[in-house]
């Protein structure tokens, strides 16, 4: 089939008429379209067939979103497959960067909103994707569990299964023994998170609304999603002021910091290969330094 054959159907289901059809750019192993139609324009990714569940977990974490009424999350107009393509199909946004103090403003006091949304437990109903790594999830009411199972050591296992040695092995295989220590004053709520909170999966729309997008969503600590948008940075320093003035963070939060880096230092390393791996070794080192 191709892409415009592609786009026709798409638009059918949605009973409109086809207009145009564009390739956008997209991620390593997701294609991306924009289609004109006679309701306005759609943002559409593509995945194999086979790989249909990936964009289903994609559009349930969208909805719980959307539910807080925190965040524009562009609205899900259809999701299918045929033979060759798996798709989701969401409303066009206009978007920008979160760059000023009021879009930052905006983004912080949006993010404390749902960071105030709790669940019963940690973890989330469903796997879902971090990127192109499956991210396990279930249930726990254990955080320290859930993050030491749930996500070092998963992303640790496809290391090591890729040929990883070393003290990288028996750095993150120390911190989960010792991760305990880090939350012995500390009980986290089960906030629900974005989990995938860096400036790439943010922007603000036409009218100033602050916007997420490309989820990994579950309930965990929030310090999460905190920690990992100081990691890659690109939010204005208003983003942080905000958040903080509606919610605080614990006193010790610093010292988790590098915890929660770790998790996406080795999705990263797993994804992208050895760029990652003085990094990701440097911060394993420190931490259980720490904890030592």
């Amino acid at each position: 089939m191709t892409l415009e054959a592609l786009a026709r159907h798409i638009a059918a289901t949605l009973g409109s008429r086809f207009d145009a059809v564009t390739e956008l750019p997209a991620g390593r192993t997701r294609r991306a379209l924009r289609i004109d139609t006679g309701h306005g324009s759609l943002f559409v990714k593509l995945l194999p067939a086979d790989r249909a569940a990936v964009l289903a977990a994609e559009a349930d974490g969208l909805t719980l979103l959307a539910q807080t009424g925190t965040f524009r999350i562009p609205s899900i107009r259809s999701q299918g497959s045929n033979d060759a393509y798996a798709w989701l199909a969401l409303e066009w946004l206009e978007l920008q960067p979160v760059r000023d103090a009021d879009d930052g403003r905006r983004f912080g006091e949006a993010l404390a909103a749902l960071h105030a949304v709790h669940g019963p437990h940690y973890g989330l109903n469903r796997d879902n994707w971090l990127g192109d790594s499956l991210q396990e999830n279930g249930s726990s009411e254990s955080w320290p569990l859930f993050f030491a199972r749930k996500r070092l050591l998963p992303q640790l296992a496809t290391a090591v299964e890729d040929g990883l040695r070393g003290s990288l092995v028996n750095n993150v295989q120390g911190i989960v023994e010792r991760i305990g220590a880090l939350f012995l004053d500390y009980r986290p709520a089960a906030s629900l998170l974005h989990g995938d909170l860096w400036h790439g999966n943010a922007g603000v729309d036409g009218d100033g609304r602050p916007t997420v997008f490309d989820p990994a969503v579950h309930y965990g600590d929030r310090e999460t999603d905190f920690a990992l948008a100081e990691m890659f940075g690109g939010f204005p320093t208003a983003m942080y002021a905000a958040y903080l003035q509606r919610s605080p963070l614990h006193p010790n939060a610093p010292s988790r910091r590098g915890l929660y880096r770790l998790y996406h230092l080795l999705n990263h390393y797993n994804l992208h290969g050895m760029s990652y791996l003085r990094e990701t070794e440097r911060t394993a080192a420190r931490l259980l330094s720490e904890l030592t």
